[in-house]
């Protein structure tokens, strides 16, 4: 087992070639390693006890006749620096409660009602929410991990969607581009013409609204934004934008990346 270290020399014990190179790229593998390797010292591994050799030296073993100093492997330590994470940006954040929002806080569990509608959301074991004085509502951190790290922000910001959906509501714009696309909302359907032999038929899922202007712009709004978003991509799958001509669904913030077609024959 090697590990490397800042020095671009190699070296060769009993027919192994140890290289040089950032210390820190297989630092993680030292347990149980036979050959540590720090800046310009070799440090080889024997039972309780350790040897270091000078670098300088070249190669290893005794053929090269090098003195060893052996140690008690008691005298060697190392240090360990405990590194703080630091606390997510967005995760810190405080969230607003509109005055027309009505929460309901049980431990690990939020629900929101409004006069859109009403969402609820569970919290992992590692992150909790609490409703402060002021009225805002504070996502925190119960443990330091890297696990809760990452559930800090996204909770945070899930739980700003159901307070600004059951309050606000949410919306997806789509656009059409093709000669003879075009989309229509026939009672709880939406019917869209993208080329195909017949018309693509979907039904609107319960709570999201579908809104056609145009013939060529497509809104779906509601107040679940994962909803939203789902449905919103459901209709895009249909017809993708190709990078040609650009036809297809995008959204309508959506910048296609166009490629140059083939070039003409050379006279």
């Amino acid at each position: 087992m090697l590990t490397e270290s800042n020095s671009d020399g190699a070296a060769v014990l009993d027919d192994r070639l140890i290289r040089g190179a950032p210390m820190n790229k297989h630092s993680t593998f030292w347990k149980g390693a036979d050959v540590l390797i720090f800046n310009s010292y070799r440090w080889w591994m024997t039972d309780d006890k350790i040897q270091i050799l000078n670098s300088r030296t070249g190669f290893l073993g005794k053929r090269q006749g090098i003195c060893l100093h052996v140690i008690p492997a008691g005298r060697v330590g190392f240090v360990r620096k405990t590194i703080e994470c630091k606390e997510s940006r967005i995760g810190k954040k405080p969230i607003e409660v509109p005055s027309n929002v009505t929460l309901t806080l049980e431990e690990q569990f939020i629900k929101a009602k409004g006069p859109l509608g009403e969402l609820s959301l569970n919290y992992p074991g590692e992150v909790k929410v609490v409703k402060e004085e002021s009225g805002k509502l504070r996502v925190s951190k119960t443990v330091e991990t890297k696990r809760a790290n990452q559930m800090h922000g996204l909770f945070r910001t899930l739980t700003d969607n159901i307070i600004v959906g059951v309050s606000k509501g949410f919306d997806k714009k789509l656009q059409l581009v093709g000669v003879g696309y075009r989309a229509a909302v026939e009672g709880k359907d939406l019917v869209m013409n993208l080329g195909f032999s017949h018309p693509v038929r979907m039904a609107v899922p319960e709570g999201l609204k579908v809104k056609v202007e145009e013939n060529t712009r497509i809104i779906v709004s509601g107040y679940d934004k994962s909803e939203i978003g789902q449905f919103a991509a459901s209709i895009k799958k249909w017809r993708p934008p190709e990078p040609y001509k650009g036809k297809g669904i995008r959204y309508a913030d959506e910048v296609v990346r166009r490629k140059e077609g083939k070039a003409g024959k050379k006279k």
